[in-house]
């Protein structure tokens, strides 16, 4: 891996952005002997510059974090503008020169070796126990969960564990031994951190809600160690038993209110404090929306026109999808125009619940009127909610037991009951009872990041989803040998340092 390089730009980033006023966080703190942790000011500062390193631009900030994600058909983007690097994985033709998927590997590293400097050195500062174990008990979380987004994209990865030297070139480890090190970590996480939720910060039941997932993706390709079923069921279990998080919030206020009863873990976001979250607002709107205030959107980011079209019929699904355009006149009128009129630029839905960012500083808009787009908004993103442990539950009992459970209803008619949709009926065999919480997923959390793709990977569904593309979509050239697209390539920059590294097949 690209140690020095990274650490660097960790070192960096810290600096570029250390005015942030929810992260109170020291540059120091990434490059520093041990004898620099002496206070818990000290571990609190090092702590924060972690949750710095992952929700900053180049990292979980903005859309290039799902760059090799456009596989699936919860993502898309346009046919042309400026959208090459998106627009070729959607395509299945990624290649490891890919800027913007740079974000998906150096973002997670930069906030792994920040936090593998807090875990090597936390004992030793003058604290109270119970202060520093919630520290390291964070950053072996954090450490957990970015290796578990990394082993899913690139597959095989260094294991970097401690403080390690600019000139050192680790090799690859295998696939099961990364997992191997994402389950200790968090098992680690769960023993230290506090069962109480905190806003911005991972509890206990966070730890075993990610274990729950890690799981259930173990059950699937490429270990498909089914035996792991049941540990996902047991994770998610013990967070629904706890009765901390619930469903209460509206599906939309979900993505415009911060910290809200269903969220697990987010990373949090200041404007005025140099970190903006990037990920909602402009780059959610179409290209042809202008504002009265002459701000216009990105055309970034919209999902497949028949992922759209077989949406269940619900308020989730209304609630999710964008699909009359306000297009600003001469007279500084707007005309609502259906998405798929032929005077639109793109012919796509979009994302609706993407577009207000917190409380509106994303787009600010109402029924008739776009009075501004703003790319920059304080909004959290949600990188554990609680419908997904429902939905793992419900689906890791069901593959455990041969077939669903009243609490495998039980669980994922939860999901359903908020989205407005009916239970779901009973009698339905393993396979079929499966696929339905798989489809409930992916609408329920469509256009957010990864859940869908890590699906297809899992479950090895590239040629079905391929299948049901409209033939509007970006194209996927004849021949592609489909069965090399589920891993993305290790960047040619990192290939470059480590000449000892194989890439990944297809690449």
């Amino acid at each position: 891996m690209k140690t020095k390089y990274s650490l660097l730009l960790a070192l960096f980033a810290l600096i570029v952005i250390s005015g942030c006023v929810k992260l109170s966080e020291d540059p120091k703190a990434t490059l520093t002997p041990p004898t620099y942790f002496k206070t818990q000011s000290d571990l609190d500062a090092s702590v924060n510059a972690v949750y710095i390193q992952l929700a900053r631009d180049g990292s979980w900030g903005f859309t290039s974090k799902e760059t090799s994600y456009f596989g699936s058909d919860d993502l898309t983007t346009d046919p042309g503008l400026n959208k090459a690097d998106q627009r070729d994985f959607d395509k299945l033709s990624g290649n490891s020169a890919n800027q913007s998927m740079l974000a998906e590997w150096q973002g997670p590293w930069a906030a792994i070796y920040q936090a593998n400097n807090v875990i090597a050195n936390y004992a030793n500062v003058n604290s109270a126990d119970s202060l520093k174990n919630e520290s390291a008990g964070q950053c072996y979380f954090i450490r957990g969960l970015c290796y578990y987004y990394m082993v899913r994209t690139f597959g095989a990865l260094p294991l970097v564990l401690t403080p390690i030297s600019l000139s050192a070139r680790p090799p690859r480890s295998d696939v099961a031994s990364v997992y191997a090190s994402i389950i200790s970590d968090l098992k680690k996480a769960k023993s230290l951190l506090s069962s109480t939720p905190s806003s911005g910060r991972p509890t206990s039941y966070s730890a075993s809600a990610c274990l729950a997932d890690v799981y259930l993706t173990m059950a699937g390709w490429p270990l498909n160690q089914t035996s792991n079923y049941s540990l996902a069921a047991t994770e998610a279990n013990l967070v629904m038993q706890a009765g901390v998080y619930n469903l209460s919030t509206p599906y939309d206020k979900v993505f415009t209110t911060n910290n809200t009863p269903e969220a697990l873990f987010e990373l949090e976001y200041s404007v005025v404090g140099n970190l903006p979250n990037r990920s909602f607002g402009s780059t959610n709107v179409p290209l042809d929306e202008v504002a009265l205030d002459g701000s216009s959107g990105w055309d970034d980011v919209y999902p497949e026109i028949n992922f759209f079209k077989n949406a269940p019929v619900c308020s989730r699904t209304d609630l999710t999808f964008y699909t009359t355009l306000k297009l600003l006149q001469p007279d500084k009128s707007f005309v609502l125009t259906p998405w798929n009129s032929p005077v639109t630029h793109a012919r796509h839905p979009y994302y609706k619940k993407f577009r207000a960012g917190l409380n509106g500083d994303g787009v600010s808009e109402n029924a008739t009127q776009i009075l501004s787009i703003q790319p920059s908004t304080n909004k959290s993103t949600i990188i554990i909610r609680y419908p997904q442990v429902l939905l793992d539950y419900a689906e890791a009992s069901d593959m455990a037991g041969g077939a669903p459970t009243g609490a495998s209803y039980a669980a994922i008619n939860l999901v359903r009951a908020r989205a407005g949709e009916a239970p779901l009926t009973a009698g339905l065999s393993q396979i079929a009872f499966r696929d339905s919480v798989v489809n409930e997923r992916a609408y329920e959390f469509a256009g957010e990041f990864g859940m869908r793709w890590f699906d297809i990977v899992r479950l090895q569904l590239l040629p079905a989803v391929i299948a049901g593309r409209d033939p509007s979509e970006n194209p996927i050239s004849a021949g592609t040998n489909i069965s090399q697209k589920y891993l993305a390539p290790i960047p040619f920059s990192e290939m470059s340092l480590n000449p000892q590294w194989t890439q990944n097949p297809g690449y």
